[in-house]
């Protein structure tokens, strides 16, 4: 019940939100304005309904640290976008055509930082962290990626290879990020600063969402194989294999650090029973 009642707390304020933001579309002002106050309010209530549910701390998003985790998270997503579009342009399928918009890039930042916080408590604050506790970490990171990459398929120009890309690359480094970490506010920042990469600074589509006005004018050009297409550089393999590369080392951080949750199991009728934490 616990994972009902979180999840339907913070959806509500995910959805109420993506409604407002909607309503204002082409304000960047208040586009930004309600995604930074969707952003704050899903953690207020994300921790609320966490200590009335569970009757614990929520440790998970404790301000102690917050900022200087964000910033972590956020320094590795944009060295990780980077580092794909600059392989995609290499290869001669991304090219920047002149400035974009500073306004556009702000209303992009309230937006991706909704979308970066709702996600990331609804997806490892809440389904990863209590199925990771039945199941095991790996386990839970393969399902709660499985179903990421699902999400992404309501999107408008959405693919299924889109969201298998997105799956493996995304919600497998998210969860491994939170796993090595055990704190959201990296995978927080890592999402953000992936998705404002892609569209607050180099214009490119974000996971079907189409190709949005950010500070940079770009373009992609060529064989969707090597730039993602409608979809976007989410898409690439270049993403997919640098996604990959950060969930390895996460997962390694995290066992390293002893916060892998092994998958156990009663000796008598090899029923499962939670690891405690």
């Amino acid at each position: 019940m616990r994972l009902l009642k979180q999840l339907v707390a913070v959806a509500a304020v995910a959805f109420a939100g993506s409604m407002g933001v909607g309503a204002v579309q082409g304000n960047s002002v208040l586009t930004l304005i309600l995604g930074a106050a969707t952003a704050v309010l899903a953690v207020f209530v994300y921790a609320a309904v966490v200590r009335w549910s569970e009757r614990r701390a929520p440790v998970e998003v404790a301000a102690e640290g917050a900022a200087a985790a964000i910033g972590r998270g956020v320094l590795i997503g944009v060295g990780l976008f980077v580092a794909v579009i600059v392989n995609i342009a290499f290869m001669g399928g991304y090219r920047i055509e002149g400035l974009g918009s500073v306004a556009g890039a702000a209303g992009l930042f309230g937006f991706m930082a909704a979308a970066a916080v709702t996600e990331e408590l609804l997806f490892r604050g809440i389904l990863f962290r209590i199925v990771e506790e039945r199941t095991g970490t790996w386990t839970a990171l393969a399902l709660t990626g499985l179903l990421f990459g699902l999400s992404h398929l309501f999107n408008p120009h959405a693919n299924l290879w889109g969201a298998i890309a997105i799956a493996i690359e995304a919600g497998g480094m998210l969860a491994a990020a939170y796993a090595a970490t055990r704190t959201l506010w990296v995978p927080i920042g890592l999402h953000f600063g992936w998705n404002f990469a892609a569209a607050g600074i180099f214009g490119t589509e974000v996971s079907g969402n189409g190709a949005p006005e950010g500070l940079l004018h770009g373009v992609t050009s060529g064989p969707a194989l090597l730039t993602g297409g409608a979809f976007g550089p989410e898409a690439s393999p270049y993403a997919v294999v640098f996604g990959v590369l950060l969930t390895i080392v996460f997962m390694w951080l995290a066992r390293r650090r002893g916060n892998v949750v092994p998958l156990r199991r009663s000796a008598r009728g090899g029923t499962t029973a939670t690891l405690p934490r």
